[in-house]
């Protein structure tokens, strides 16, 4: 398979688009919401029905931001061009993830009613509250856009990083690969032999330190956003395995069952290392073929382009449910469960509007600069929504 067959020419081809990835995207986000609404702090369940969401979806979570990140490397390396410059670059991104961003931080300060000090709002909404490993600021006001901290991180290396990816030698990128899979796998023994004795994490059955190590460290989880991107190189150099969607979400189905019994550091990202990044792959090439794919509609595609409003709306919707059920949780199981697909339906309508009348908009209107020529080949509006569509956000 040559994805890029065209010949030569002084316009940098176009990688093809990839809309199975975009509708991948609001299951990735539906994994993080699963993750959430199981939360002890949050879930309407009660009794043995608590127990067992929680044990089931409390490894969803990991598995979520996982496949955000390596998502994120695979498809800016799959949309860049050699010569677009990186202030160009770095202004897109941030038009990507500021304007929803600021919405929703406002939103979760008037849920919590502005319980937070300038400590923990001012990390938060500068999108660097990931490099401390205080939980009350790096999980702080909108929890999920801790997320968005590491990704700032990844924008802001992705030059130098794609310079240096795409001067290996292709049949080495498999090599890189398989290291890069193998150290993000190897962090959890570090971490639980190098880290203990920390400060407790409320809840946890690991102290804070070890957690944001894991998690939340923005050049620990830059390892697979690189794994992304040298996948990305992968399927872009004719270097792909054959490996096709069914036989990856096999594997994602065992990954799961093994984090389920796995300590808990490893859920987090080492489990979803192999699984996610032969997923990602799998769909990018079964699109660039035209194979069949269960996430290539329109229903999934509009769903991939909300999630990234849905993943950052999700907490906020949860929050205030759980603050206004407050005195009447737990609740039977059937009531539950109606409350938790009511919290569904609201969270994506709320994305809904947030991505009509501040996303997309904001994308239009700033990801440019109105001296940016029509034509201009370095920001090209094709190569812009590719990774605008199913970049992570």
């Amino acid at each position: 398979m040559n994805v890029r067959s065209a010949p030569p020419t002084k316009k940098a081809p176009r990688a093809p688009g990839l809309p199975s990835l975009t509708g991948l995207r609001f299951l990735a986000a539906m994994a993080v919401f699963l993750y959430h609404v199981t939360n002890p702090q949050l879930t309407p369940f009660g009794g043995e029905s608590a127990r067992l969401a929680g044990r089931l979806f409390g490894v969803a979570g990991g598995l979520g931001v996982a496949f955000f990140f390596i998502l994120s490397g695979f498809i800016l390396a799959w949309s860049a061009r050699p010569h677009d410059a990186p202030r160009r670059f770095l202004r897109r991104r941030l038009v990507k993830l500021y304007p929803n961003h600021l919405v929703t931080f406002v939103l979760a300060l008037v849920v919590f009613a502005g319980a937070t000090g300038w400590e923990t709002w001012l990390p938060n909404i500068l999108l660097v509250q990931t490099w401390s490993w205080d939980p009350a600021v790096s999980f702080g006001v909108n929890g999920p856009s801790w997320s968005l901290g590491c990704e700032l991180f990844f924008y802001a290396c992705f030059p130098l990083l794609y310079r240096w990816i795409r001067r290996i030698d292709p049949k080495h990128l498999w090599a890189w690969a398989c290291g890069f899979a193998a150290a993000v796998m190897a962090l959890p023994a570090f971490a639980y032999a190098a880290l203990a004795g920390g400060p407790p994490m409320p809840g946890l059955p690991v102290n804070a330190v070890q957690s944001w190590f894991v998690y939340q460290l923005p050049p620990v989880r830059m390892l697979e956003f690189v794994l992304g991107m040298l996948l990305a190189r992968i399927v872009l150099t004719d270097r792909w395995i054959g490996v096709r969607i069914h036989h990856a979400l096999a594997l994602c189905a065992v990954g799961y069952a093994a984090a389920l019994n796995v300590p808990f550091l490893y859920t987090l990202s080492a489990t979803w290392a192999i699984p996610v990044g032969l997923l990602i792959p799998a769909v990018a090439v079964a699109d660039v073929r035209g194979h069949r794919s269960p996430f290539r509609g329109r229903v999934m595609t509009w769903l991939g382009e909300v999630s990234f409003a849905f993943y950052l709306l999700q907490a906020s919707v949860l929050t205030g449910g759980a603050v206004h059920l407050a005195d009447r949780r737990p609740f039977g199981w059937a009531a539950a469960l109606g409350l938790c697909l009511l919290a569904w339906a609201l969270t994506l309508a709320l994305a809904h509007a947030l991505y009509l009348l501040v996303e997309r908009p904001a994308m239009k209107r700033w990801s440019r600069p109105r001296s940016a020529g029509r034509h201009d080949t370095r920001t090209a509006p094709a190569a812009e929504d590719a990774t605008f569509r199913v970049g992570a956000g």
